[in-house]
């Protein structure tokens, strides 16, 4: 399978991913200007939508969405444990945090990467990220990841979008907890291969 991305944008949740489930992928990056891969190709020809991340698999489907894609690689290789178990309660907790992270913290950072978008706009997004950070940093109270314990592929995603904070200069400081969980999670051996392959190191 091969992985369409962009370094350093939200397809590094999956990136990171599939360092930590430890299979043979491929990937390639796509200049999302353009719309073209590395390799040359029309990138919309992959995914029409024309954002990454995109999941090519090997009979040549495309699966697109991030929290889609970490959940199928998941569950291809359930004895690592990236994902509960479907059904449970605990699944559907997850997909309450990568449905939170996707919709009330990633979709908040948009408009501070858009030159376009209007400075007042830009301000009331930072203060609904704060406002959100608050509430992750309270719920990672003595815990090591969002579900508790273990490593999902939440947390995955929520690593992917915190990182941004760096880029558009939103200090973590005052969120011990959400420091914390970026340390543990930077210190994590598929973290690492993934940000070295995206030349983010």
């Amino acid at each position: 399978m091969k992985l369409f991305l962009k370094p350093g944008a939200c397809s590094l949740s999956p990136h990171i991913v599939l360092e930590e489930l430890g299979v043979k992928y491929d990937a390639e990056a796509v200049d999302l200007k353009s719309k073209k891969t590395a390799s040359g190709g029309d990138f919309l020809a992959i995914n029409p939508k024309g954002y990454v991340p995109a999941l090519q698999l090997d009979d040549g489907t495309v699966l697109t969405e991030g929290p889609a894609i970490v959940q199928y690689l998941a569950d291809l290789h359930p004895g690592k444990k990236l994902a509960p178990a479907n059904g449970t309660l605990a699944r559907y907790q997850m997909q309450s945090w990568l449905t939170f992270i996707g919709t009330e913290l990633h979709k908040q950072f948009s408009p501070l990467f858009n030159p376009a978008a209007p400075d007042d706009w830009k301000a009331v997004c930072r203060g609904n990220i704060e406002r959100r950070l608050v509430w992750v940093n309270e719920q990672l109270a003595g815990k090591d990841y969002l579900l508790g314990a273990d490593f999902s592929v939440a947390d995955a995603y929520l690593f992917t979008v915190l990182s941004w904070t760096r880029v558009v200069k939103i200090d973590l400081s005052a969120h011990a907890n959400l420091v914390a969980f970026m340390a543990r999670m930077a210190a994590r051996p598929g973290v690492k291969a993934a940000l070295k392959a995206e030349g983010l190191a």
